[in-house]
C-alpha cells in the first residue's frame, strides 16, 4: 500500500476513470491523483473512514457485475453523509492489499482517551501537520502554526517557555520524546489535577481507600465500591509498580475520568438492560421514513445506502415501497415523484445483509437479532422468473410466536393492508375489503390510498397476458395479506371507535399535524391508546427537502413508531439516536410503566397525572471543554469562542434550556466553570442535549458539537461528555468536563 495503485474510481456505469492511490507517510491520509494529468484530485484521512466493503456492495458495483468480478471490486465508506468510494482493482491481489491494509488502519481504532495521553499515531499525526518543512524537527514557528490549528490562541511568552522547557537538548528545535514532553505540558488538566489532590493526602497518588472515598462520595458509587476500584486500578493505571501496590497516579486517575466508567453515560445502561418480554407497544421502536431516499423527497435519490445506514444506526422499522417496474420487475421508489429507482431484488438482497446489524453492537447487546418491522408496499411477491422471493423465508408468517420482542428475534415483521382479520388468517382468508385511510386530505393521505389500490387491488394495465395475469396478480396479493400478522393498517377513526373494533395486532399510522391535534385535544386518551395498540407517526407531506418533526411531542403521549428521516442531520436526529443509544443499541427502549397501563391517568399536558415521586432536580456544573473542534469552512487562524447550551427536551412543563456564557479564543481548553439548573417533573421521558456553539454577535452560532442521551441514562458525578459531530459521529478527542448532581 505504500506504492500508488492503479485503479478504476466508479460513478455511474458509464463513469469509470482510472486514478493512481496511495497512502502518505503519515499512515493517516489517502490521495488518489488523475492518470492522464497527474494533478492530485483529493485526499481523505483514515479517520473518517468507517468500514470498507469488499465485493459488489454498492449499486453502481452491481451494475458492472458481468464486467467486473467481485474479488477486483471494494467500497469505502465514510463517517456521516459523505458519498461511498466504488473502487475497481487492477487485480484480486491489489484489492485485498487494500481492502486488508485499510481495515488494520481503522480497526479498532486508536483514538486517544485524554490529551495527556494520547496514542503515538495521533502524537505523530498533529507532528506531521506542524512540520512544515519536512526535517522531522520542529521549530518555534512550527509550533505556533500547531497551536493555531489546535484551536489554541496561547499567549507567546508562555507558550515559548513550554517550548523552551521540553527542549532538553537546547538545539531549538522539538523531536520524538521533546515533542511529547511537550505535548504533555500543553495538555495539563488543572482542574482533573486540583480534584485529585483533594483527595490524595500526599497529593501524587490515590490508595485504594481513598478511590473508594471518591467513588461514594462523589461518582455517588454504593454497591461494590471496593472490587470497582481495584478493577479501575487494573485498568486504567499505567505504572506497572503503582497497580501492583493497588494505588491510582494522577495519570490513571485522569485516565479513569476520560474512559467509559468515567463517562455521562451509565455504561450498565450501554448493554442491553430492559425487559425484551413486554408487548410490542409497549416499546419505542427507532423508525425511518422513506428510508430508501437519501435527500429530498421529490427529485432525491434513492438507494440501497439508505436502509444500510438506516439499520447500521439501529433502525428497526424501515419503509419499502415498492410500485411496478419494467419486464415485470418491482421498482423502490417514492410514487408519483421524480425521485430516482431501484430494483425491489437489489433492496431485499441488501436487506438480507443488514437486517439485523448495528454500527457499534454494545458487548452482550445482541442487537443485531432484535425484530425489524418492514412497512411494505408491494404489488408482487415473485420476480420475473416466477422464482418465490428470498425474503419470504425470513418473514413472520404466523402467530405461533407471541408479539414480543424475545420471541420475533430474526424475523421480519409485514406492517400493511390486509384482508380479514388475524383471526380469519388462523382460520382460513377472510373476505374483508381493507380500509384506506381518510384522516387527512393532505398528500400523505393521498399516496396512502394510492400505495393501498397497488398492493391489494393493483389496478395496472392488463397486458398481452390478460385475465390470467391478472387472476395471477389477485392471488399474489393474497399471499401478501397472509404474511401481514401482527402490523394489519387500519384507518383512525377515533379512540372509541378503536376500543370497540380494533384489535392490538393492528396499526394506524397518523401524519403529524393529526397526533399533534390528538396530543392537544385528547392526551390522556392517546396515551391509553398507544398502551395496548401500534401508532405510527410520519412527516408532513410539505416536508419535501426531507425535514424532520420533534419526536419527542410523539414520544410524550407513547407513540412507539415515530418515523423520521434519517437522512436530515439536526437536533430531531439527535433526539432519536440520544434516545436509542441505550439498551444495547437494539432499536427497542422500553415505556415507562405509567404509559404502559391501558387505565393510566398521564397527561403530558398535566405532569402532576404522573403518579409516584415529585419533580427531580438537576443540577449540570459545565468546568471545561477538551480540544474543540473548528467549525468547518472557518477561515485559515479562526479561533472559536464556545460556549454550551444545556437543553431538556420532555413534556411541555420540563422543555428548558440554559447556557453559559462564551469564552474568547479558546477551543483547545476552555473553562467556564458556570452550574445551570433544572426541575424535571417527569423525568422518566426526558431527553438532556449538551450543545457546543462557536459564538457570534452578528449572526447565527455555529455548530461546534453535540451529545444527547435520555435522562434515565445519566450518570452522576465528575463526568466526560465525548462530543458528537452534526452527523451523529464522535469527533474525538473533544469533550465537556462536567459534575451532575440529582436531588429529590
Amino acid at each position: 500500500m505504500q506504492q500508488g495503485t492503479l485503479m478504476r474510481k466508479v460513478k455511474s456505469k458509464s463513469w469509470k476513470k482510472q486514478r493512481y492511490f496511495k497512502l502518505q507517510d503519515d499512515c493517516m491520509t489517502i490521495w488518489y491523483q488523475s492518470k492522464r494529468t497527474g494533478k492530485t484530485e483529493s485526499a481523505f484521512s483514515i479517520s473518517d473512514v468507517e468500514t470498507v466493503r469488499e465485493g459488489h456492495q454498492s449499486e453502481v458495483l452491481q451494475s458492472l457485475a458481468e464486467e467486473f468480478p467481485p474479488e477486483r471490486c471494494f467500497t469505502i465508506v465514510f463517517y456521516g453523509r459523505r458519498g461511498n468510494l466504488d473502487l475497481i482493482a487492477g487485480s484480486a491481489e491489489e484489492a485485498q492489499c487494500w481492502v486488508q491494509g485499510l481495515r488494520q488502519l481503522i480497526e479498532p481504532r486508536s483514538f486517544p482517551l485524554t490529551l495527556a495521553l494520547v496514542s503515538p499515531t495521533w502524537i505523530r499525526d498533529w507532528f506531521q501537520k506542524a512540520d512544515k518543512n519536512k526535517d522531522g524537527r520542529m521549530n518555534f514557528k512550527e509550533v505556533q502554526h500547531l497551536l493555531k490549528m489546535m484551536n489554541v490562541d496561547m499567549n507567546e511568552d508562555h507558550a515559548l517557555r513550554l517550548f523552551q522547557d521540553a527542549d532538553k537538548s537546547e538545539s531549538g528545535t522539538l523531536e520524538g520524546e521533546e515533542f511529547v514532553l511537550f505535548y504533555k505540558a500543553l495538555t495539563q488538566r488543572e482542574e482533573v489535577l486540583s480534584l485529585f489532590q483533594e483527595f490524595s493526602e500526599d497529593g501524587k497518588k490515590l490508595t485504594l481507600l481513598e478511590l473508594v472515598d471518591f467513588l461514594q462520595q462523589e461518582q455517588l458509587e454504593d454497591e461494590g465500591t471496593e472490587e470497582l476500584a481495584m478493577e479501575l486500578i487494573d485498568k486504567y493505571e499505567p505504572s506497572e509498580t503503582a497497580r501492583a501496590r493497588h494505588v491510582l497516579s494522577a495519570d490513571g486517575f485522569l485516565m479513569y475520568l476520560c474512559s467509559p466508567e468515567g463517562s455521562i453515560f451509565n455504561p450498565q445502561h450501554r448493554v442491553l438492560w430492559q425487559d425484551m418480554n413486554q408487548p410490542l407497544c409497549h416499546y419505542f421502536i427507532s423508525s425511518s421514513h422513506n428510508t430508501y431516499l437519501i435527500e429530498d423527497q421529490i427529485r432525491g435519490q434513492s438507494s440501497i445506502e439508505g436502509y444500510i445506514r438506516a439499520l447500521k444506526r439501529g433502525c428497526r422499522c424501515l419503509e419499502v415501497d415498492c410500485w411496478d417496474g419494467p419486464n415485470g420487475e418491482p421498482m423502490v421508489y417514492h410514487g408519483h415523484t421524480f425521485t430516482s429507482k431501484i430494483p425491489f431484488r437489489e433492496v431485499v438482497s441488501t436487506l438480507g445483509k443488514y437486517a439485523f446489524k448495528v454500527r457499534h453492537p454494545s458487548p452482550g447487546a445482541e442487537g443485531c437479532g432484535w425484530p425489524s418491522v418492514w412497512w411494505c408496499w408491494l404489488p408482487e411477491l415473485q420476480d420475473s422468473r416466477g422464482q418465490q422471493a428470498p425474503w419470504r423465508s425470513w418473514v413472520l408468517q404466523s402467530a405461533s410466536l407471541s408479539p414480543i420482542p424475545q420471541e420475533l428475534k430474526h424475523k421480519i415483521l409485514l406492517k400493511g393492508k390486509k384482508i380479514g382479520r388475524l383471526e380469519d388468517t388462523l382460520d382460513g382468508p377472510g373476505d374483508e375489503v381493507p380500509d384506506v385511510s381518510d384522516d387527512d386530505n393532505g398528500p400523505e393521505a393521498e399516496e396512502e390510498r394510492r400505495r393501498a389500490k397497488v398492493v391489494l387491488v393493483d389496478d395496472a394495465p392488463i397486458t398481452q397476458h390478460g385475465s390470467a395475469l391478472q387472476k395471477d396478480r389477485e392471488t399474489l396479493a393474497q399471499v401478501l395479506s397472509d404474511c401481514v400478522i401482527y402490523c394489519k393498517n387500519v384507518s383512525f377513526r377515533g379512540f372509541q371507535e378503536a376500543r370497540s373494533h380494533s384489535r392490538p395486532s393492528e396499526i394506524s399510522s397518523l401524519s403529524e399535524a393529526k397526533a399533534r391535534k390528538l396530543i392537544r385535544d385528547t392526551g390522556n386518551e392517546f396515551v391509553r391508546h398507544n398502551a395496548w395498540q401500534l401508532t405510527r407517526i410520519y412527516p408532513s407531506g410539505m416536508r419535501t427537502d426531507s425535514s424532520n418533526y420533534s419526536p419527542q411531542e410523539m414520544w410524550n403521549v407513547g407513540c412507539q413508531i415515530v418515523a423520521l428521516n434519517f437522512q436530515t442531520a439536526g437536533m430531531e436526529m439527535d433526539l432519536c439516536d440520544g434516545l436509542f443509544s441505550q439498551n444495547g443499541r437494539c432499536g427497542y427502549v422500553l415505556k415507562p410503566p405509567f404509559m404502559r397501563d391501558e387505565e393510566t391517568l398521564f397527561n403530558p399536558s398535566d405532569p402532576s397525572s404522573r403518579e409516584g415521586a415529585g419533580p427531580i432536580t438537576l443540577m449540570i456544573q459545565v468546568i471545561s471543554g477538551q480540544q474543540l473542534p473548528k467549525v468547518a469552512n472557518s477561515k485559515d487562524g479562526a479561533i472559536i469562542d464556545p460556549l454550551v447550551r444545556v437543553e431538556i427536551h420532555g413534556v411541555p412543563a420540563d422543555q428548558a434550556h440554559q447556557e453559559t456564557k462564551y469564552i474568547e479564543n479558546n477551543g483547545f481548553n476552555p473553562h467556564w466553570d458556570e452550574t445551570l439548573q433544572f426541575q424535571l417533573h417527569v423525568p422518566e421521558l426526558a431527553l438532556v442535549r449538551f450543545v457546543v456553539e462557536d459564538y457570534d454577535k452578528t449572526s447565527r452560532n455555529d455548530f461546534v458539537g453535540q451529545f444527547t442521551l435520555a435522562f434515565a441514562n445519566i450518570k452522576p458525578g465528575y463526568r466526560h461528555i465525548h462530543l458528537l459531530s452534526k452527523d451523529g459521529t464522535s469527533i474525538p478527542p473533544s469533550s465537556l468536563f462536567v459534575h451532575i448532581r440529582i436531588t429529590e
